[in-house]
């Protein structure tokens, strides 16, 4: 099995010892970087560039320069999705979001982890779980999502939450660990 089947599956995965891995960085990367250096009042070259990065997209979305992907396809997000400034996703696994989902500045959405035994880890060992955050969300600004953690449908994640289980749905979380501050009842329940 080689390196790219491997962090797909969820396995240890050494990324820098696969070619075909570290050259699809490479493109993603280089089209990062395009997009951040376009003009904001391009609109068009923006928004065709993100069909080119983005693994999935639905037609109306918007992320604000700059943005910056591993990969790329690993990334789907649903209808009226919005991203303020400096979004960082590292999609070595899927990152699902769904329809109506708003992050603020300066967030991060981390696929992918590190051994904690210190020999794997300095061997270029490294790891990649989803994470999926459902509709209806709003994230605050400098949020930190961790691997293997799905966020729930109709949920606020608070500014400088860091997320690192499991969000129930209709909730507000804040802190680090993030933690259920508030049940969100919905008007017209």
């Amino acid at each position: 099995m080689c390196e790219k089947e491997k962090m797909l599956k969820g396995e240890l995965y050494y990324p820098e010892k696969d070619e075909e891995l570290f050259n699809d960085r490479i493109k993603c990367k280089v089209k990062c970087q395009k997009y951040n250096n376009l003009s904001p009042d391009n609109i068009v070259e923006r928004k065709n560039l993100i069909k080119q990065i983005i693994g999935k997209t639905k037609t109306k979305y918007w992320i604000e320069q700059p943005f910056m992907c591993d990969y790329g396809y690993n990334i789907e997000f649903g209808e009226n999705f919005y991203s303020n400034h400096n979004l960082i996703i590292l999609d070595c696994a899927k990152v699902t979001i769904g329809d109506n989902v708003f992050i603020g500045p300066n967030c991060a959405i981390y696929t992918a982890g590190h051994p904690l035994d210190y020999k794997a880890r300095n061997e270029g060992l490294e790891f990649a779980k989803p994470i999926k955050i459902g509709n209806n969300v709003w994230i605050g600004g400098s949020v930190v999502i961790l691997p293997d953690v799905t966020i729930g449908d109709n949920s606020v994640v608070g500014a400088g939450t860091v997320v690192t289980k499991d969000i129930p749905e209709n909730t507000v979380v804040v802190g680090n660990p993030a933690r259920v501050i508030k049940s969100i009842k919905n008007i017209g329940d």
